[in-house]
C-alpha cells in the first residue's frame, strides 16, 4: 500500500483548521490526524475537500508533513454551503476530482470517505477507477433526526434528513467496508437502518498525545486572559451540543461556589443562521439568570491554546444531546483535566465512570451541576480522575495506534 484518497468534502477543510466554524469539527480532526499518523507506516494520503475559497490553493501540503496534502476540488458556486445542502453539488465534485486525478497521474491503493457526502462521492470514484472504497460515517442521519426533536417540518428543510438517510443506506450497501467510532454506532447502524454486516468495524478516532498533554515539571504554561477558576466546554455552536443543558446546570453550581466561571469556546468567524440562533437562545438563557459576570463566550479559540485551556480548566464538560464520540473530552482528558461528559451517545464507551471520567445525562441540571460540585470541592478526586483519564487517553488512542489498527482494517478487506 502505497497512496491512499481520503474524501471530506465539506467544512472548512485546511492544513491546520480553524474548528468550530460551521461543519468544522471533530470529523475534520479525525481525517487529518489519522492521515498524518498514516505517514508513519511510509504511505502517502491526499484528502479531497470541496473548493469554495479562490484564495486558498487547490494542493495545500500539510506542514511538517510532506506526505499528506489536502486537495480542493471546485464545485457549484464560489461561496461556502453547509453540509446539509451540498448534495446538489456532488456530481460536478466527482466530475472534476476525476478530471485531476487523471490530469495528475495518481494512483491509489483505496478511497475512503467521510461522512455522507464524502461516502457518496467515493462509491461513484472508486467504482470508476475499479478501486476499493471504504467508509466512516461519523454520525448518523436516522439517529440525530431521533434525538433532535422540535416541529418536524422544520427539522427536515434545515437538515434534509429523508435524502440524508436514503443516500446512508446506499453507501452502507455499496462499500466494500465500513468503519464505526463505537460500538453504539454500529448497533444504531443496524437498529435505524436495518442493516447488518460482517464488513462493520469499530475503530475509534484517536488524539495527539505530543500536542494534548499535562504541564512537565520545568514547563510553564501560556497566560491566559480569563479568570483563573474556570469549568471549560468547546464545541461546535449547535442545537445539539447541549449548552442550553450546561448553563442551567451552571446557574445551580455558581450559587454555590462563588468564584468559579464558566467558559465556553468555539463557533464559526462568520456564522450563519442556526449558530447564529443557538448562540442567541445561550445569551437569552444567561440573561434570564443573570450570569453575564460568570459566564464568558469566547468563540473560536486558536490551535496553539486549545491545550492551556484544557490544562488550566478545573473541569472540561462535554453536555452534548447526542455524540457520536466526543474527541474534545478525550483531548482534555489528554490534558490530565477531569472530564464530565454526556451519556447520550459514544463518549461512554472510552473511559469507566468514576474511574477516568464521570458520565451523566446532561438534561438532567441537577446530575450535571452536582457532578460539576463534586469535582470542584473533592480536589483529590478531580486530580485522580484527571490522571487516570490521562492514562486512558495515552494508552489507547494515541494516532499512532490507530492508524496502525485502520492500516489493519483496509489490509483485511483488499486481500479478499
Amino acid at each position: 500500500m502505497k497512496r491512499i484518497c481520503m474524501v471530506s468534502t465539506h467544512g472548512y477543510f485546511d492544513p491546520v483548521p480553524e474548528l468550530g466554524r460551521t461543519d468544522t469539527g471533530g470529523q475534520v480532526v479525525y481525517v487529518l490526524e489519522l492521515s498524518k499518523a498514516l505517514t508513519t507506516y511510509g504511505i502517502k494520503v491526499d484528502i479531497f475537500t470541496r473548493w469554495f475559497d479562490k484564495s486558498k490553493k487547490q494542493i495545500d501540503p500539510v506542514s511538517d508533513y510532506s506526505d499528506v496534502r489536502v486537495i480542493r476540488i471546485h464545485s457549484g458556486e464560489w461561496r461556502f454551503i453547509r453540509k446539509e445542502d451540498i448534495y446538489d453539488v456532488l456530481p460536478e465534485f466527482e466530475d472534476n476530482m476525476i478530471t485531476f486525478i487523471k490530469e495528475h497521474n495518481l494512483d491509489y491503493n483505496l478511497f475512503h470517505g467521510h461522512y455522507v457526502d464524502g461516502g457518496i462521492v467515493v462509491i461513484d470514484i472508486a467504482k470508476h477507477f475499479n478501486k476499493t472504497s471504504f467508509f466512516t460515517a461519523h454520525s448518523l442521519g436516522a439517529w440525530k433526526k431521533s434525538r433532535m426533536g422540535g416541529d418536524p417540518i422544520k427539522m427536515e428543510n434545515l437538515y434534509h434528513f429523508k435524502h440524508r438517510i436514503k443516500e446512508e443506506k446506499r453507501i452502507f450497501k455499496s462499500v466494500v467496508a465500513q468503519s464505526a467510532t463505537t460500538a453504539i454506532q454500529k448497533e444504531l447502524i443496524r437498529k435505524y437502518y436495518n442493516f447488518k454486516s460482517d464488513n462493520i468495524e469499530v475503530i475509534s478516532p484517536g488524539v495527539n498525545v505530543h500536542i494534548f498533554k499535562p504541564l512537565t515539571k520545568n514547563e510553564k504554561d501560556k497566560q491566559l486572559n480569563i479568570p483563573e477558576k474556570y469549568i471549560f466546554c468547546i464545541s461546535r455552536i449547535d442545537a445539539n451540543k447541549g449548552h442550553d443543558f450546561l448553563l442551567y446546570a451552571f446557574d445551580i453550581v455558581r450559587r454555590k461556589i462563588t468564584d468559579v466561571h464558566l467558559i465556553i469556546g468555539g463557533g464559526s468567524p462568520k456564522p450563519k443562521k442556526v449558530e447564529l440562533e443557538v448562540k442567541a437562545k445561550m445569551q437569552e438563557i444567561i440573561s434570564e439568570y443573570q450570569m453575564e459576570d460568570r459566564v464568558q463566550i469566547i468563540g473560536y479559540v486558536p490551535d496553539e491554546l486549545m491545550t492551556p485551556y484544557y490544562r488550566q480548566a478545573k473541569l472540561f464538560v462535554l453536555p452534548s444531546k447526542f455524540e457520536p464520540f466526543g474527541m474534545t473530552a478525550l483531548e482534555a482528558m489528554a490534558c490530565g483535566t477531569p472530564v464530565i461528559a454526556s451519556n447520550l451517545g459514544g463518549i461512554k464507551e472510552n473511559f469507566t465512570s468514576g474511574k477516568d471520567g464521570i458520565l451523566v445525562d446532561p438534561s438532567n441540571k441537577e446530575e450535571l451541576s452536582n457532578a460539576m460540585l463534586e469535582l470542584l470541592e473533592n480536589k483529590e478526586l478531580a486530580e485522580k480522575i484527571g490522571m487516570e483519564g490521562y492514562k486512558t487517553v495515552r494508552d489507547r488512542f494515541s494516532w499512532e495506534a490507530i492508524a496502525k489498527r485502520t492500516l489493519e482494517f483496509y489490509e483485511s478487506y483488499l486481500t479478499l
